[in-house]
């Protein structure tokens, strides 16, 4: 009995669907965290009968019965979430289009749009790294060094880092690498609010000043664009979906069970 198995992918793909709500909630204060989606399409049919269609009579329509339902893409929605005020020098968020580059110990970039950096102090001078301690890229894939003995350190809407030395001079530290994407719904995800590029992604580009659709806020940062309404509802439809692909299976196990009693 089709019904079974076709059922069966109906459950299936519902948990994947459970899943996904669940994710996004378990987020839903995890710093520049982008929703994401759950998409699917129906499997193959079989065509019991075809079109036949002679002198203007005939079957106008097939006979075809569906086979269920199979995953296709989880999406994540790279909309901008609220801006929370953390009124800290080094945390930072973007408004618009972009992702900060990062580098990892094994000299791999990865890209993040989560903004809360720190200073990593050796002697007298800082780096700019992450929370997870790794290094911040300028706009010439470079580190960007901050000397203890500078004020009022500030990040303009383009990236540019400046600082007032002792003198009450302005000092240029260098400006903040800012990429995009031609996809960015195709980077991978990592973990960590990391993100790798893929062939479907494209290359990261390094943006130029002029070439930017976007602006850095400094001191503050981007928060989870997750709405929890709608996830709720989300969740509550699914699993009614649930339920019902399980009912299915039950009524199918009943038929099943009256055919064979018909020996009787």
């Amino acid at each position: 009995m089709r019904a079974l198995w076709t059922a069966a992918t109906g459950m299936k793909s519902q948990q994947l669907n459970i899943d996904t709500i669940s994710n996004n909630l378990s987020n839903v204060n995890t710093t520049s965290y982008k929703t994401q989606r759950a998409e699917f399409k129906d499997l193959f049919y079989t065509t019991l009968k075809r079109t036949n269609i002679v002198d203007d009579e005939g079957r106008p329509v097939n006979l075809e019965v569906g086979h269920g339902v199979m995953p296709a893409a989880t999406k994540k929605d790279f909309r901008n979430g609220s801006f929370m005020e953390t009124n800290s020098t080094f945390d930072l968020a973007i408004d618009g289009e972009g992702f900060f580059g990062v580098l990892l110990p094994n000299d791999e970039i990865r890209y993040t749009r989560d903004g809360s950096f720190k200073l990593s102090v050796d002697f007298d001078e800082g780096m700019l790294v992450t929370s997870d301690g790794y290094i911040v890229l300028s706009e010439n894939e470079d580190e960007i060094f901050i000397e203890s003995d500078l004020t009022d350190i500030t990040v303009d809407d383009l990236g540019y880092i400046t600082g007032t030395d002792e003198d009450g001079e302005i000092v240029d530290l260098g400006r903040i690498g800012l990429f995009q994407f031609t996809n960015p719904e195709g980077l991978l995800s990592e973990g960590l609010n990391l993100y790798s590029e893929t062939v479907a992604s494209g290359e990261g580009i390094l943006l130029d000043p002029e070439e930017m659709r976007g602006r850095i806020v400094q001191g503050y940062l981007e928060a989870s664009n997750v709405q929890v309404v709608d996830e709720m509802v989300k969740m509550i439809t699914a699993q009614r979906a649930y339920e019902i692909n399980s009912k299915t299976i039950q009524t199918a196990d009943e038929m099943l069970q009256l055919a064979n009693n018909l020996k009787r």
